[in-house]
């Protein structure tokens, strides 16, 4: 049987493993090069995957599986908004205004967060989380209707990253208004791909792609030899298509889309991606936008940065700052594709 030689960003691996997300990821040439193996699982709230090249031994690859789930479960624990116990959420319950420690690997996350707030003008906000929750997106659960004008103003006088100052080297954070919280969903996942990578690496591991709720990340070579190859998704009502096919190597790559989680309201649709400047969902046609990048946690804020500032504003600071940024754009019925010269070298052959 012929197999497709990807997996779809965002996407799931669509050979063995099934992965999550709008990303596709490539597991070898099509009926010719061995699988490879792998194992899967729960994490974040998502699906996780990791395909190794090689099979390293029945022993040696639940050993593998062991230390990816202790440091998926180690990032969970500590960033998530779903957990009541987490790092995270004690410090969103707090409400002094005092300097409240964090883990190294949280405060960096949100140091991480904060630069990209200061680059993109407030675009991206880890402090987004009232308004995620406002209009049915985060753990409260859904709405089915548009909140209030005065719902939306008292929520986003909450958000504002400068209300939050933090010190990654002491690893330490505090707000400058009490009821302010952190929301890291729009980085968090990209930084439990690289600690995965982390991990593997650590255990002599090669040759591999980890995927984590739709962002990937690939060291050394797919099974058969060559790039590990990743496609695109297409956004497609009620199907999985592929858009664009690109290779991997030693980098990460990550999509943002607001064709999977949204409602309709007066026969309006409001997807999940909030503006944090103006506590709406985004009004432009930007369908998706994927980035690669030497991390996972840097494609991973700087895709949802592009969705919240749209195609043209999206376009323009990507290619200042260098980066391979790929975006899918409604127009009518179609979709038309754009991309940053720095995204050409990537485009699989």
């Amino acid at each position: 049987m012929l197999r497709r030689n990807f997996l779809i960003a965002g996407g799931a691996i669509t050979s063995r493993l099934a992965l999550p997300g709008g990303i596709v990821a490539v597991a070898g040439c099509a009926g010719t090069a061995p699988e490879g193996t792998g194992f899967e699982g729960a994490t974040m709230g998502t699906r996780y995957g990791v395909r190794l090249a090689a099979h390293p031994g029945t022993g040696a690859l639940e050993s593998l599986r062991a230390a990816v789930d202790a440091a998926l479960a180690e990032v969970d624990g500590r960033m998530s908004t779903w957990k009541t116990d987490s790092e995270l959420s004690r410090f969103n319950r707090a409400r002094d205004t005092g300097w409240q420690a964090l883990s190294p690997a949280t405060a960096r996350v949100v140091g991480s967060a904060f630069e990209t707030s200061r680059a993109s003008g407030g675009a991206f906000d880890a402090t987004v989380g009232p308004l995620v929750d406002l209009w049915g997106f985060g753990p409260p659960g859904a709405v089915q209707s548009v909140p209030a004008a005065k719902a939306v103003e008292a929520a986003l006088a909450r958000v504002g990253w400068h209300q939050v100052e933090v010190d990654a080297t002491l690893g330490r954070a505090r707000k400058r208004r009490g009821d302010v919280s952190l929301d890291l969903s729009g980085i968090a996942k990209g930084y439990g791909v690289d600690a995965v990578v982390r991990a593997l690496s650590a255990r002599g591991v090669e040759d591999f792609l980890v995927e984590v709720g739709g962002e990937l990340a690939a060291r050394g070579t797919r099974p058969g030899g060559g790039a590990w190859r990743v496609a695109i998704e297409r956004p497609l009502p009620g199907r999985r298509a592929v858009q664009r096919v690109v290779d991997l190597r030693g980098g990460a790559v990550a999509t943002s889309g607001d064709y999977r989680n949204f409602f309709q309201d007066g026969g309006s649709r409001y997807a999940h991606t909030l503006d944090p400047r103006s506590g709406h969902p985004v009004g432009h046609p930007l369908a998706s936008a994927s980035v690669v990048a030497g991390s996972a946690m840097t494609a991973d804020a700087a895709s949802t940065t592009l969705m919240v500032l749209g195609p043209e504003a999206g376009l323009e600071w990507a290619t200042a700052r260098g980066l391979a940024a790929h975006f899918l754009v409604r127009e009518g019925g179609t979709l038309r594709e754009l991309w940053t010269p720095a995204f050409e070298r990537h485009l699989a052959a």
